[in-house]
């Protein structure tokens, strides 16, 4: 293949229109969540995540796991659950079988906020969405988006 290959140009377009999608998405909600909820789509996420864990076999994620599931390094991460704990969102604890180990929790106040924030966020997502399907170019990545979860 060479630099001018059709297949190569195709695939550079189709990247570059999901990463446009992705932005445009990205963009919209975080403007939703900051005007609303004074929460950042980042922080948002955090919350998300974490708020799905559960008492069970395996229910509690590592830090690396975090920031794995909000696409963020280990060390922003950590600043982020900083930050949110500073707010009283988040408490951090030494996980009671290895001492070595430290786990997040939502706050009740980061629970409700996030309960709160859940209609903004899919709203806003819905927006973009449709907003990106009106565009030729972002329309099948749209339906791909949409079709991802749907039920069979």
């Amino acid at each position: 293949m060479t630099a001018t290959d059709p297949a190569l140009t195709a695939l550079a377009q189709g990247w570059c229109a999901l990463s446009l999608l992705h932005g445009r998405i990205e963009v919209h909600i975080e403007r939703a969540l900051q005007a609303k909820h004074d929460l950042s789509l980042r922080e948002y996420s955090l919350l998300d995540v974490l708020s799905r864990q559960h008492d069970g076999e395996g229910g509690h994620l590592q830090m690396r796991q975090v920031a794995d599931a909000v696409v963020l390094s280990q060390s922003a991460t950590t600043r982020l659950v900083t930050r949110l704990e500073d707010r009283g969102l988040l408490a951090r604890y030494l996980c009671p079988t290895d001492r070595r180990g430290i786990y997040t929790n939502v706050t009740e106040a980061g629970l409700a906020l996030l309960e709160e924030a859940r209609p903004t966020n899919d709203t806003a997502l819905r927006e973009a969405l449709d907003a990106a399907a009106r565009n030729p170019e972002l329309a099948p990545l749209v339906r791909v988006v949409e079709s991802t979860n749907a039920p069979a």
